[in-house]
């Protein structure tokens, strides 16, 4: 397929309203950037005519491509997609309530060409509602920056930037789009935040309450996990294990002692059950650590891929820089 400069994915669940104007105030920011781009804009099951207006752009515009979901899959698995089918070698992702501002795309592209692999966007004028929407994003925002070490004000802004070569070697699942600034630090990614517009919604209703408060903490859990244990599960699982295993021994080994050399009865003493279920435990979740051990190396083996990813080589005298999987060579 013949490459682009810039693709712009945008999740639509729903925004039959939004869609027509969203397109217009995008392309006159896109015309003006003088490089070659495509607009994807992924229907997430929408109930409304929001991928007739889809089709009718696409018909319309060769710079328009729709991608329509057989029904709601969620914003993250429209993102992916968004990102499987992008051509360019920059992806901006971004609402469709029109509550992301087009115009920031260009300063989005001036910090990036500083050097950066992600630029995220940062509302900091909000304008959503404070109990329900901008108290609990700030709390989640926080959290997510103390756990992942990736400090950013505005995890949950849409309006980024990304270097393909980084944003296609992100796997994500579930609920986490929000979280791919962190998880691009798994892979070496230079990640830098900007203030950004942010509108009130007028057309449509949102799609985001208090509730998701709740599963981003369980995703935190996950991405924690895919940041420091991904590749060495043995770490985490095996490491817990064995001090549970080692407390369950040692009050066991007590437990013996008290009924050889002293004649005490043990059969009824809570040190029993806690001694054996510590015993039990360690050696379950030891066993467990093993297990995912042996799938993370069927994993990578099986699909023959690597847990790290090579950005340049140099060999006799030349660079070769590796980008999506092909290896070009730079001579230095």
């Amino acid at each position: 397929m013949e490459k682009v400069d810039l693709s712009v994915v945008i999740p639509i669940y729903n925004e039959e309203e939004n869609l027509p104007i969203l397109y217009e105030r995008l392309k006159k920011v896109l015309d003006q950037l003088g490089k070659t781009y495509e607009i994807i804009l992924v229907n997430d099951g929408s109930t409304d005519r929001s991928w007739e207006i889809i089709k009718e752009l696409s018909q319309k515009d060769p710079h328009v491509v729709g991608v329509n979901f057989r029904k709601n899959f969620g914003q993250t698995a429209a993102m992916s997609a968004g990102f499987e089918t992008a051509r360019g070698d920059i992806i901006i992702t971004m609402d469709g309530d029109l509550q992301n501002d087009p115009e920031d795309i260009p300063k989005l592209l001036e910090v990036l060409d500083e050097g950066y692999d992600i630029v995220s966007g940062w509302r900091k004028n909000r304008k959503d509602a404070f109990i329900s929407r901008t108290l609990p994003s700030r709390i989640a925002n926080w959290l997510i920056s103390k756990v992942t070490g990736v400090h950013l004000h505005d995890y949950g802004c849409s309006l980024k930037a990304y270097r393909a070569e980084v944003a296609k070697n992100l796997d994500f699942y579930g609920e986490m789009h929000r979280f791919l600034p962190a998880l691009s630090k798994a892979i070496g990614a230079k990640v830098t935040e900007i203030p950004v517009k942010h509108h009130p919604r007028i057309y449509g209703k949102s799609k985001y309450g208090i509730s998701r408060t709740f599963k981003v903490l369980l995703d935190l859990i996950l991405v924690k996990f895919l940041l420091d244990y991904r590749t060495k599960p043995l770490r985490i699982l095996g490491g817990s294990g064995a001090i549970l295993f080692m407390f369950g021994t040692l009050i066991l080994l007590y437990l013996i002692g008290v009924k050889i050399f002293g004649g005490e009865d043990i059969g009824n003493r809570p040190l029993l059950i806690f001694g054996t279920l510590f015993f039990l435990s360690g050696i379950q979740l030891i066993s467990t650590g093993i297990v995912a051990e042996l799938i993370t190396r069927t994993y990578y083996e099986s699909q023959g891929k690597r847990p790290y990813i090579i950005k340049e080589i140099i060999r006799d005298q030349k660079f070769e820089v590796v980008n999506r999987g092909l290896v070009e060579e730079k001579v230095h």
